[in-house]
């Protein structure tokens, strides 16, 4: 059995105890008119089975998918690691004290789960997930090889886009850590989405180093706020 969790949504919570107005202007996002030329492009360059739209969770989709799932698998994604690298200045930070969210970045492998949508106009069915992952202009798309025990399927995922201000670089897990621990948006805590990954990460038998470590280090953080 695992060690139990550093991190709890009771040191979270005492650690944030009051709401976060939310501040619009801290990150522009784009509209479904300005979404949908490049979920079209997606679409029409989609690889494998015309018939199946997958997508690669390994972040809070994993937990909050936001979709009707056909099927699920647990998946390896190879020349891509889960890493917080992308800066959150609304729903889980503030212009002062941003947070973090997690992204693909080159290098490494990740494990995490590929959904197969269901329904039969991919551009209807993949636009909320669309929405909810590029209207911050964080992410780029793209259709990668997913290893899974029933075979391979090629799923869309959500890659930091480098070249975008939101992206922070390969900061030390001691610096990501402060951030996390110290930001709150209108949304709820970075810890708490923290927290919600590493736990189902857990939950579907997934080990992840840079979690784990992450974890026990915005605990101790968190720990001395009181």
């Amino acid at each position: 059995m695992p060690a139990p969790l550093a991190l709890t949504l009771d040191l979270i919570a005492r650690a944030h105890p009051d709401p976060v107005a939310d501040d619009a202007t801290a990150l522009r996002l784009l509209t479904d008119a300005e979404l949908l030329p490049g979920l079209e492009r997606a679409v029409a360059g989609k690889p494998g089975r015309p018939d199946e739209i997958w997508v690669f969770a390994y972040g809070s989709l994993m937990w909050r998918p936001e979709f009707a799932v056909a099927e699920r698998r647990i998946g390896t994604v190879r020349g891509f690691h889960r890493r917080f690298c992308l800066l959150q200045r609304r729903f889980r930070g503030t212009r002062e004290r941003p947070g973090f969210v997690l992204a693909l970045d080159r290098g490494g492998t990740c494990k995490g789960v590929a959904f197969r949508l269901a329904g039969d106009d991919p551009v209807a069915v993949l636009m909320p997930v669309w929405r909810r992952e590029m209207r911050g202009n964080g992410y780029e798309a793209r259709w990668l090889p997913v290893e899974t025990a029933e075979g391979r399927v090629h799923a869309l995922a959500f890659v930091v886009n480098r070249l975008g201000d939101r992206y922070a670089g390969r900061l030390a897990e001691a610096e990501i850590a402060d951030r996390i621990a110290a930001a709150c948006g209108h949304v709820g805590p970075s810890a708490e989405y923290l927290l919600r990954t590493v736990e189902a990460c857990a939950a579907l038998g997934i080990r992840d180093r840079h979690l784990s470590a992450l974890q026990a280090l915005v605990a101790e953080r968190l720990r001395g706020c009181g």
